[in-house]
């Protein structure tokens, strides 16, 4: 991934640089002397996503970003055995109707059984993450969505094993959509047998009793 960071939507590029394995988009920024205001668009150019953000000055006060999780402690490391590099880049949506907020429900295949998130996915090779969303929402939930804009984007580094058992140093970033959708249904897992178990509207009276994951209660409070 690369990260262009600009003044303002449309105006003068202050630096772009590639985001190193590990790196916190938000660190990125802040090493060049400004702090990330907003995330305004991402693309695909060739085979590399670019991030645009939008940078501001700091004063030099506490940057705050996920700390990396170091090794997970479930994940038993034979000796000699070398974790295998890899950086996913996913794009997730937070979905409204007048049903309520769109979730997914994670399955036996995840580190969080039965816990909810957002509806995404990774960005398959040539795909825009506006297509991510839609795509990802239908395999996932059934329904049609409408993307709006780009509102966050979150960065997360371990060490631990993918579901195929391969040893691995991963570096998550993922790319937070607000989307629409007008036409909400009863959602259906059309994705049968993957990380996604359930999928329902969660009605707007219910956001707090729910048990979201705790990366999917940082974005909700911060964005509903």
């Amino acid at each position: 991934m690369r990260i262009v960071c600009v003044s303002t939507p449309g105006g003068a590029e202050l630096f772009a640089s590639r985001l190193g394995h590990g790196e916190d988009p938000r660190l990125a920024v802040w090493q060049h002397g400004l702090s990330l205001a907003r995330p305004i668009a991402a693309f695909r150019d060739g085979e590399d996503i670019v991030l645009t953000v939008q940078g501001a000055p700091h004063s030099h006060g506490v940057l705050r970003t996920r700390r990396p999780r170091g090794l997970d402690p479930d994940a038993e490391v034979r000796p000699g055995e070398v974790p295998q590099v890899r950086q996913r880049i996913a794009a997730y949506s937070i979905v409204a109707s007048r049903r309520g907020l769109l979730a997914t429900q994670f399955s036996d295949q995840t580190h969080v059984p039965g816990q909810w998130g957002l509806p995404g996915g990774g960005v398959d090779a040539g795909e825009e993450p506006t297509e991510t969303i839609v795509r990802e929402a239908m395999e996932e939930t059934g329904q049609r969505i409408e993307p709006v804009e780009l509102v966050d984007v979150q960065s997360d580094h371990w060490i631990g094993r993918a579901p195929n058992g391969v040893l691995e140093d991963f570096h998550a970033i993922r790319l937070v959509y607000r989307a629409d959708c007008p036409d909400p249904t009863d959602p259906v897992v059309h994705d049968v047998g993957g990380t996604t178990a359930g999928a329902c509207w969660v009605p707007w009276s219910e956001l707090r009793r729910t048990r979201w994951t705790s990366g999917t209660r940082s974005l909700l409070d911060r964005h509903l």
